[in-house]
């Protein structure tokens, strides 16, 4: 975690012009359906802020978090939103959330600490909640840029998502890379926190 968060640190211009205007609007629709207009959504790794962004000028009530300092300061000034210092690793809002937004971040978390991190998810959402992740799709765990990546694949996330009883799949997709010169595939997933 700490090469990996060097990198975003030492990067984050360079990051931030590579993701900040790239449009993945056709990933907001899937989650927004289930999420009632005014609801209270967090951006966990939010990077640019892109997504914070695109969110609160949706209507929505927005928060958001990222691990890296500058990232954090670039997020804060694209979005006028307080952003949170924070890891995933650290996340402890009790029921607080109606949706969980976590595009290509949660690819940075341990695979062995991936079930805390998804059980601190579900206790910071409120019941029937909605999460949406995206991983690289895969099944390694690899480093690559001084990054280090925990990819997933459906028989992976089957596993993960099963492995607690109130998360309700509802939808899960492959989409190609949306920026203009990457070609990778990414497994999305939506799940539902079911009222116990």
């Amino acid at each position: 975690m700490t090469t990996t968060l060097d990198y975003y640190n030492k990067n984050s211009k360079i990051f931030y012009e590579q993701t900040v205007n790239v449009d993945i609007g056709s990933l907001y629709q899937p989650f927004l359906r289930y999420i009632h207009q005014n609801s209270k959504i967090l951006d966990l790794g939010c990077g640019s802020g892109r997504d914070a962004l695109a969110f609160k000028n949706k209507g929505y009530q927005v928060e958001a978090i990222d691990y890296s300092e500058k990232l954090v300061e670039q997020s804060r000034k694209l979005t006028g939103i307080q952003v949170r210092l924070e890891s995933f690793y650290e996340l402890d809002d009790q029921a607080q959330y109606d949706g969980i937004w976590a595009c290509a971040s949660l690819l940075h978390c341990e695979r062995n600490r991936l079930g805390e991190v998804v059980g601190r998810i579900l206790n910071a959402l409120k019941p029937n909640g909605i999460c949406y992740m995206s991983f690289k799709y895969g099944k390694t765990d690899r480093s690559k840029d001084g990054r280090s990546f925990t990819d997933l694949d459906e028989a992976q996330a089957h596993v993960l998502l099963r492995s607690f009883d109130h998360i309700l799949l509802l939808q899960q997709w492959i989409t190609v890379d949306k920026r203009i010169d990457r070609s990778e595939e990414w497994l999305n997933i939506i799940f539902q926190k079911r009222a116990v």
